[in-house]
């Protein structure tokens, strides 16, 4: 998919605007985050107290991650993790802030692992989930989804050093017999049949653990989104991302890699809220979309050490 540019001086101020606002509250697993089930356990409880409860894995960078204190270089401000004493910053994160002052509701933020982030959400313990998650036919069977806040493109990650280095499409690693990994219960995990004669050596609950496999030589190659592979790359000189070429790279179907915020199936009046609530802030344009990533991925505590 094709990347647009900057963004406007107008939609500039808009993101400026709307990153400075934020209150907050969220390390929940899904231990911590079950004491938070009874008070969000019906379709109406964002709009009966006026909290817009967000589920993320505070572990995606650069969509979300978690750090120690709330604030962020450049004057934008993380939210407290419910139930923790630690703070959740990232893409989704400026995102949630936007709609939530936008929409007049007190935002809280909780922390859950991404295996169980649609369970989660079905049981009550908050009301939507903003964590880079795409929108796939069969995700659209169980919950309802906004239009996208976020476009991304896939690449590979692979080591500097190692034997696919030089890789620029897809038939370079046919037949080679590399490793290939990816996160677990993502729309990733289907690309890796597109690797012909590729060896899968298992999937990882975290991107992180990921490229821990590429350091330690258990993996050759992970397949996973571009601002995730970037924002890696980093913080690890190891790391080398490679986008393939457009005629030769991975067929998906632009759902899978359209990044959606997703409610419950019958919360279609939270979900209609949130997608009215884009559409006033303008927020279906590209080039802001990609503007507030470029803006996000320096900002990670790691990299901005």
């Amino acid at each position: 998919m094709t990347k647009r540019g900057m963004t406007g001086l107008c939609m500039a101020a808009v993101l400026a605007m709307s990153m400075m606002a934020g209150c907050g509250s969220s390390e929940s697993t899904s231990g911590s985050s079950a004491a938070g089930a009874s008070t969000a356990s019906s379709a109406s409880a964002a709009s009966e107290d006026n909290v817009l409860r967000v589920g993320m894995e505070c572990a995606y960078p650069p969509f979300n991650w978690t750090q120690t204190t709330s604030e962020v270089e450049g004057g934008a401000t993380a939210e407290p993790i419910y139930g923790t004493d630690t703070y959740a910053y990232g893409y989704d994160v400026a995102v949630a802030q936007m709609l939530a002052e936008e929409m007049g509701m007190e935002l809280e933020i909780h922390k859950v692992e991404w295996s169980s982030i649609g369970t989660s959400l079905d049981a009550g313990v908050y009301d939507v989930i903003i964590a880079g998650m795409g929108r796939t036919a069969e995700r659209e069977i169980s919950y309802s989804f906004t239009e996208p806040y976020y476009y991304r493109n896939n690449c590979i990650v692979v080591a500097k050093d190692g034997p696919y280095a030089d890789v620029t499409g897809l038939s370079d690693l046919a037949g080679t017999g590399c490793k290939v990994t990816t996160q677990l219960g993502t729309g990733w995990v289907p690309l890796l049949d597109q690797i012909e004669g590729a060896n899968q050596v298992g999937n990882y609950e975290t991107t992180s653990e990921c490229f821990m496999a590429l350091n330690n030589g258990v993996a050759d190659v992970c397949v996973v989104d571009l601002p995730t592979a970037e924002s890696a790359a980093m913080t690890n000189d190891n790391l080398l991302v490679i986008t393939l070429d457009e005629s030769d790279t991975f067929t998906d179907d632009d759902d899978m890699v359209n990044v959606c915020i997703a409610t419950r199936k019958d919360d279609t009046e939270l979900r209609d809220r949130i997608q009215e609530t884009m559409d006033s802030l303008g927020w279906n344009d590209e080039e802001a979309m990609d503007a507030l990533m470029e803006e996000i991925i320096p900002l990670q505590p790691a990299a901005s050490m």
